[in-house]
């Protein structure tokens, strides 16, 4: 989502393939905004399923879908790794690598 002339730009995602509890959308109302900027088909669908998930992990899990999808729409340093991806340009990493980073957020 582009920033207003007056209001700074999104700050860049740490990692284009994790998205950070504190990045992106940090309430309802700022996720439909996003959502509402992509595709009004988009915003019509989360309220939906929102309105249908029972409380707890159903919710959750439907907002961090819409979260993932603003990221993929709107965050260009997404778009890329995922075309990278695609084209075979990216690096994978190596098991001791996953590990590494993913006991970086357990901290």
């Amino acid at each position: 989502m582009s920033a207003l002339p007056h209001e700074n730009p999104a700050p860049a995602y740490a990692s284009p393939y994790r998205i950070e509890p504190h990045e992106g959308p940090q309430t309802l109302a700022e996720l439909r905004a996003a959502l509402a900027v992509i595709d009004s088909a988009e915003l019509t669908a989360f309220n939906a399923k929102l309105d249908a998930a029972t409380f707890g992990v159903e919710q959750t899990a439907v907002i961090t879908e819409a979260r993932h999808l603003v990221a993929l729409r709107t965050r260009p340093e997404v778009q890329d790794a995922i075309r990278a991806s695609l084209a075979g340009e990216s690096e994978l990493m190596t098991a001791d690598d996953l590990w590494a980073e993913l006991d970086k957020g357990a901290a």
